[in-house]
This record gives structure tokens, sequence and C-alpha cells, in this order.
């Protein structure tokens, strides 16, 4: 996993182009105003969109990884959500400044002899560059794509015009929900021989990782929107940080969290969603046993205690020591 940097650059770009891909989402492409290339990335990757109204918001890119001329991300207008699709959808047109922060990739495609796709809804966006990755390679994969109903699945018809053999199209109101019993039936034997890949509403990443539980460690990979229902649980008590480069000890109490307590003391870190799903405040764990509370690190991740989101995550030892 790559680590974001604390001093993260930032980029004002302008929205070249805003198009309707599906009932309810629109795509945006971003260019420079100058013309110049955009930072590289790799498929599976995200940025943050600084909104002109001051939210942040991290969207999957969806477009070509080797055109440096834009930045592509669709985005779903979401009814209940906070505000952030809603000023994308209604409010940003074509000509408008945004700021991004990244790319930066906590979803990175690995090598594998295959790959299942399996995405819902807007999850198809992280996918669509692994697709048109591992197509141009010439390795064996099947993508699997469900959603409400046909109009409102992002890409449907760029999909089965460019790959009909290997996609499957499972509208909801039509086929019902994906059949994962089916599609995760024979495990790989082991986590190179078969890479899973989902992105989607909470629910589909639970029933696959219940139906992936017996397949190797390390063959599922999973994007998700918002934390896990779990991810907050376990007991909240104060510990310490020490912050190695600033060279202050901080005390943590139990009602708030070590980014909170960072941020109090004038130390400058990058933060965004601050539950736990985004990677923006991923942190170098320098010494100590980070508690992990958040929905972006692998179970294998978690166990090298390397790194830690600290807008979440906690301490299992009286202090951990930190590369801030």
């Amino acid at each position: 996993m790559t680590t974001a940097s604390h001093t993260e650059p930032e980029l004002d770009l302008v929205v070249a182009r805003k198009e309707v891909v599906a009932e309810g989402v629109v795509r945006l492409t971003l260019r420079h105003p100058d013309g110049r290339p955009l930072p590289a990335w790799q498929p599976g990757a995200h940025l943050d969109l600084v909104l002109p109204n001051g939210l942040v918001r991290q969207y999957s890119l969806c477009g070509d990884p080797h055109d440096l001329s834009a930045l592509r991300v669709a985005v779903l207008r979401e009814a209940a959500g906070r505000g952030g699709s809603r000023y994308v959808h209604d409010t940003l047109t074509e000509g408008h400044q945004v700021r991004i922060r990244g790319p930066r990739n906590h979803f990175p495609l690995v090598r594998a002899e295959r790959y299942l796709f399996l995405a819902g809804g807007v999850g198809i966006t992280p996918i669509l560059p692994m697709v048109r990755s591992v197509a141009a390679s010439g390795r064996e994969w099947h993508l699997a794509y469900g959603g409400r109903t046909r109009t409102s699945m992002a890409f449907r018809e760029e999909l089965l015009a460019s790959y009909p053999e290997r996609v499957s199209i499972h509208p909801q109101d039509e086929h019902g929900p994906l059949d994962l019993s089916s599609l995760l039936a024979h495990p790989g034997r082991d986590a190179t021989d078969t890479a899973v890949y989902c992105c989607g509403p909470e629910s589909l990443l639970l029933a696959v990782e219940r139906h992936c539980a017996a397949w190797p460690a390390g063959a599922l990979h999973v994007e998700r929107f918002s934390p896990r229902a779990t991810a907050a649980e376990g007991p909240r008590e104060s510990f310490e940080v020490e912050l190695a480069r600033a060279g202050r000890v901080l005390t943590v109490p139990a009602e708030h969290s070590i980014l909170a307590v960072v941020e109090q003391a004038g130390v400058p870190v990058l933060s965004s969603c601050r539950e736990g799903t985004c990677g923006t405040c991923e942190t170098t764990v320098l010494s100590g046993r980070p508690d992990h509370r958040d929905s972006v690190l692998t179970d294998e991740e978690k166990a090298t205690a390397d790194v830690m989101m600290i807008c979440v995550s906690r301490s299992c030892s009286p202090r951990l020591v930190l590369d801030l």
C-alpha cells in the first residue's frame, strides 16, 4: 500500500465536460486549465474532489490511466447523502473550477491468473479501468454487474459492446440480485489463482465476504463507500501518541480521535472523510500496536501494523509512535 504524503499536492482543474451516463449518474471530465499533463494513476485509484462549496468527497477514477490529459469520475446522486452529490448534479457545470487531491490507491489491481469482478451500481467506477487493463493483458476474467434497473447502470452499453463474452448484466428488477452462490462456488487454489474484486453497496460487500470466507486469504479485494457497521466497535480508553518528526507527545482521551488531537496541537495532517473509508489520513506507525477500526486496510495490512488511519483507529498499546 502507498502511504499518502502529509503534504499531498492539490491541483485546480476545470470541468471540461459533464454528461449523464445513467439514470442518476453523471460523469465529470476534469482537465488542467493550461492543458498540462495530470498526475499518473493506476486502476482502482480515487481522488478527493474539493467542491467550491467547501465539501470534500472521494470518487473513483473511471477513465483511462494512459490518458494524462484528463481525469474522469462518475457521481451518483444520493438523495440521503450529505450534499456533495447534489452539488455535483445541480450546481457544478462545465467551466467551473474544482480542486483535487490525489490520486491515491487503496484498491490496487494485483497480478493473478484470472479475475472475477463483481460490481453493484456505481461500484462499477473503479472496476471499469481494471476490466480494461486485464482485457488488454489477455488474462482470463469475468464481470458480473448488478444494478436496480438497466437504465441505472452506468457504462452498461459500453461494456457489453466491448466485451460481450466476458460481461454479464443483472438488473435486479429483471433477474433479482447477483447469484453469488454460483459466482463464488469454486475458490481458487491460492490468492494468485483467482482474484475477486468487488465494489458496491454495503449489502453486496457483506454478502460477498460471507461467500468468500472459504477462499484463500488475500483473494478477495473490496472497496467501501461507507464504513463497516462494526468498524467503530471496541473499547475507548486514553493513550499517548508520540509525533516523531514534531518531537511531541500528546494524550488522546477516550472521547477524541488521534486526528482531532493532532489537529488541535497544530500539527498539519491530511484528512477527509473522518470515518475510515477514504485513506487520506493514512499515517506510518513507527512503534506500538494500532487498534485498527478503519474500512480501508486488508486483514494482512492490519497485521503488519505499518500504517493506520488516525481518524478512527486507536491504540492497543499505551503509546504509539507516529511519523508525524
